[in-house]
């Protein structure tokens, strides 16, 4: 299941980053199109906000809107404490955004293609995939199978 994930995003990613070559944006990654947009939406947020506000983790955010600022796509200043920092859309991005927003159309409208193709449309499962492992999770499943149970006799641990 992990390797198919992979594969798709791997596969998607790929193809929206050849687009954004195609139309001149070419350093501009997809990753950072959910972090743009919640600023977007927002107005500047602190990086922990964003976070949430994407569904990834502090670390990975950090990471991402590393490479934004090294890119100058976005700005950071303090927050009320130290540890806290803000992040703004720089001019450079706030120039990007018809371009970035006719490659969201697009890219919506792409989707939509794709998933009419499909049994079952792909957001709608992984949402659900989502919810189910936030009830309960895959590691939970795992321990819990007869497979997991045998090994935990066999390696003394059940």
């Amino acid at each position: 299941m992990g390797t198919l994930l992979r594969h798709v995003l791997e596969t998607t990613e790929a193809d929206v980053s050849a687009f954004f070559e195609d139309i001149g944006l070419g350093d501009y990654r997809p990753r950072f199109t959910p972090f743009v947009r919640a600023i977007v939406a927002h107005g500047p947020l602190a990086i922990r906000d964003l976070a949430a506000e994407v569904g990834v983790t502090h670390s990975a955010a950090s990471q991402t809107i590393a490479q934004m600022a090294r890119q100058d796509l976005v700005s950071l200043r303090p927050g009320r404490d130290a540890r806290q920092r803000i992040v703004s859309l720089t001019e450079k991005t706030l120039g990007l955004m018809p371009t970035l927003e006719a490659e969201w159309a697009a890219t919506s409208a792409a989707a939509e293609q794709l998933e009419a193709e499909l049994l079952y449309p792909l957001r709608e499962v992984l949402v659900a995939a989502i919810e189910a492992l936030e009830r309960k999770s895959l590691r939970d499943r795992i321990a819990e199978t007869d497979a997991a149970l045998r090994l935990a006799r066999r390696t003394g641990e059940g």
